[in-house]
């Protein structure tokens, strides 16, 4: 006797053919950041109601008919719209069955293993939570002649302790996205998985490893300003190493045109080391002028030292060729253009008004050249401008993941 195959839609009278549809998902190997998908593998299950699959039961001792060849009776034709690769299971036997019930009810399963594609929003990261789709739909028949509908309690079930290495899964939405082409209006199941990013992983592998990168290119602060080698190298090995790190975060994620939260965090870490090299080469410029300006006091001092004697003993040759000469005396009203004589000087300062005392000038004062004032000041700008920056970041991006959330 030949085998027929059932490949026509059967209509129900009063509308569209109902397929309700659930799904077990055993397990989540991978979420691509820079590709932007994930795969997982589920066991597919969809029932509907075929009436002329109608079968006598020989008063209740068949339960149901098992087939493992989906052509024998007719299907949905549904896909999954937002699949890049798919496959199913062969190992050992086909993992699929169809049960026939005897008043015509079908159920269909499968195993399968699917890469989906996953857009995501990195703004956050990796501070950031994903929303992961699984999108089912009809290709060919619309919803007036087929209607897919969850199945009514629990239609999604999600294996216990689902393991991910970067991820955990805090929760999954079930709902329907029915598109609307020019062909007519087909119907879609969607399934939104909400993925958190792990973030101890991050905290371990990015972002301490920059804070002692940037704390050690402080180290140049405290060394002499002489010790140019040591300075040098110590800066130029740290802004080489943050360069490396910044190059190896960006390589594992996708070339997107907006800024992320850790673009932030590199960029002002690699901004601080590159600060504390240039803070060097001023360091360097201030000392060799300090020592140009100590070099022209000591000649200029030598100079009047010289003038002084010269002086002296021209007063003393003179006093020792005329001793009885008269002296003019010297008028008590200074002309004007007339320099005033040391003693004057003096004499002025003690009735000036002395200057109030500035407690950061009087701390300065102790150290007496311009470049270990500049080591001296940013020993201290350098930590306290890094803690805002932590301060403003993490208040910042953690409360807006707070805000994306709810």
């Amino acid at each position: 006797m030949g085998q027929t195959k059932c490949n026509v839609l059967s209509i129900a009278p009063d509308g569209p053919a109902i397929v309700r549809v659930n799904l077990f998902v055993r397990s989540i190997a991978t979420i691509s950041d820079i590709k932007m998908e994930y795969s997982v593998q589920l066991t597919f299950r969809e029932q509907w109601l075929d009436e002329r699959l109608k079968f006598n039961d020989f008063g209740g001792r068949i339960k149901y008919l098992t087939l493992t060849e989906a052509n024998r009776v007719w299907m949905p034709d549904l896909f999954f719209s937002n699949e890049k690769e798919g496959h199913f299971h062969n190992i050992i036997m086909p993992n699929v069955y169809i049960r026939i019930f005897p008043y015509g009810s079908v159920l269909y399963s499968i195993r399968i293993s699917l890469t989906l594609s996953c857009p995501m929003n990195l703004k956050l990261y990796p501070l950031d939570r994903q929303v992961c789709s699984l999108r089912m739909a009809s290709y060919g028949w619309t919803t007036d002649d087929l209607v897919f509908l969850w199945k009514e309690g629990d239609p999604v079930q999600v294996v216990k302790n689902l393991h991910l290495p970067r991820f955990t899964l805090e929760k999954f939405l079930t709902d329907y996205c029915n598109s609307k082409t020019n062909t007519g209006e087909y119907s879609c199941l969607k399934v939104d998985l909400l993925f958190k990013r792990e973030f101890s992983y991050y905290l371990i592998q990015i972002y301490i490893p920059c804070c002692m990168l940037v704390i050690v290119s402080w180290v140049s602060f405290w060394l002499d300003q002489g010790a140019v080698p040591a300075r040098v190298s110590l800066g130029v090995t740290t802004l080489l190493t943050m360069a490396t790190q910044t190059s190896g975060i960006n390589a594992s994620l996708p070339p997107v045109s907006y800024t992320k939260a850790i673009d932030v965090w590199t960029g002002v870490c690699l901004t601080f080391v590159f600060g504390a090299l240039l803070e060097f080469a001023l360091v360097n410029y201030a000392s060799r002028s300090d020592m140009h300006r100590e070099n022209m006091k000591k000649q200029r001092q030598r100079q009047c030292e010289l003038e002084h004697a010269a002086s002296m003993d021209a007063t003393s040759d003179l006093m020792d060729t005329d001793s009885n000469a008269t002296f003019a005396m010297k008028p008590l009203v200074r002309h004007p253009g007339e320099p005033m004589s040391l003693d004057k000087v003096r004499q002025c300062e003690i009735h000036m008004q002395p200057d109030r005392p500035n407690c950061c000038r009087s701390w300065l004062s102790k150290f007496p050249t311009r470049s270990k004032r500049i080591d001296v000041i940013s020993r201290i700008t350098f930590p306290l401008v890094f803690a805002l920056f932590n301060v403003i970041y993490w208040s910042t991006y953690l409360f807006r993941e707070d805000g994306e959330e709810s």
